[in-house]
């Protein structure tokens, strides 16, 4: 079936920001409207910027504090916490982005594009060390990487030169042109010969950068879960409370993106037939799962804050230190906190 398009039709309200790129016009053959007010959304992303500037700063401030207890997954901790408030630093853009259009040229566009990139897949590698550390501490009782720290440091450093790698072809095909409607945005530029080669490039991406690492995450996880339940120890149990929140909360913010991307990727090379309701629905699709992922940033630091007993507990001795609170405080919320002494099956912060 041949579906005419004229490109004038095109809502410029949903062009997605963040792993993927404007189709060509024969490959989005259907006028769609935008599903969200772009007020909205500068709203949103302005909120979640402030929220992730002053969380993430706060559970830095906590970690560097400890730094003569940090375990190994208060080092993960820390660089994801590094992580997010990097990808702050382009939601000023994307917010602006939002309400009109791309201004900043190209340089910025590239930049703000790649730090996208870098968090996210930083990200999910790190969450994916964070449940193998927690599977052979407690499936296996095992504290190898804990107590040689310095392998840490290593798997850290090679989780951010990975990140960067996966995130290259951002660097060359994004790009600054005008669109109809829009005027000036910030997108992969795809010419007609590259397009099948960046679409493969993309489905490699998220299955290596997302899926693999999914994989992964569950397999240590169900294991932890089902030794924590036999064991029937309350105390292993509260340990895991933050670590398990923070990997679903990833998982619920993410997941849907990922596979709204996935569907996408696998119709433009053909294996899903293609039709104009299908695009309808993937456009929207991408464009709230997208806005839902970037909130993802800031929700850490508030899972520490409200489920973490020890990552307050540390706050409120930061604090007490400095003579904001009185001593006092902090005291009767340490002795309520020994009943939940540190364990060598937990970060010794969060």
């Amino acid at each position: 079936m041949s579906i005419h398009f004229d490109p004038e039709d095109l809502d410029p309200d949903l062009f997605t920001d963040a792993y993927t790129y404007i189709p060509s016009f024969d490959a989005a053959p259907c006028p769609v409207s935008s599903p969200v007010n772009k007020y909205v959304v500068v709203v949103i992303y302005s909120t979640v910027f402030l929220l992730n500037v002053v969380g993430n700063s706060l559970v830095i401030l906590v970690l560097c504090y400890n730094r003569l207890k940090r375990s190994s997954t208060d080092i993960y901790l820390l660089n994801l916490a590094l992580a997010d408030l990097l990808f702050s630093v382009t939601l000023p853009f994307w917010a602006a982005y939002k309400g009109r259009e791309w201004t900043f040229g190209i340089a910025m566009c590239k930049i703000v594009s790649i730090l996208q990139e870098v968090n996210f897949y930083s990200g999910v590698f790190l969450l994916a060390c964070i449940s193998v550390d927690r599977y052979l501490a407690i499936v296996h009782a095992t504290e190898f990487f804990t107590k040689k720290k310095h392998l840490v440091k290593i798997v850290t450093i090679a989780i951010w030169i990975i990140s960067f790698g996966l995130s290259i072809p951002t660097i060359w095909f994004r790009d600054v042109f005008v669109s109809p409607k829009r005027g000036a945005v910030c997108h992969e530029n795809l010419q007609e010969n590259t397009e099948d080669w960046m679409l493969s490039i993309r489905i490699g991406r998220h299955v290596m950068g997302f899926f693999i690492p999914l994989l992964i995450m569950l397999f240590c996880y169900g294991f932890v879960i089902k030794t924590l339940v036999q064991t029937r120890n309350s105390q292993k149990q509260r340990a895991m409370k933050v670590i398990l929140a923070v990997f679903f909360v990833f998982l619920v913010c993410w997941l849907p993106y990922n596979i709204t991307v996935m569907v996408d990727s696998l119709m433009r090379k053909g294996h899903i037939n293609e039709t104009c309701l299908l695009r309808n629905q993937l456009n929207i699709a991408l464009y709230i799962t997208e806005v839902f992922g970037f909130t993802h940033s800031c929700i850490n630091p508030i899972l520490y804050a409200f489920i973490g007993h020890k990552f307050r507990h540390s706050f409120l001795t930061i604090l007490a230190n400095k003579g904001i609170i009185s001593k006092d405080r902090l005291s009767s919320y340490g002795r309520s906190l020994s009943v939940m002494s540190s364990s060598a099956h937990t970060s010794t912060t969060i």
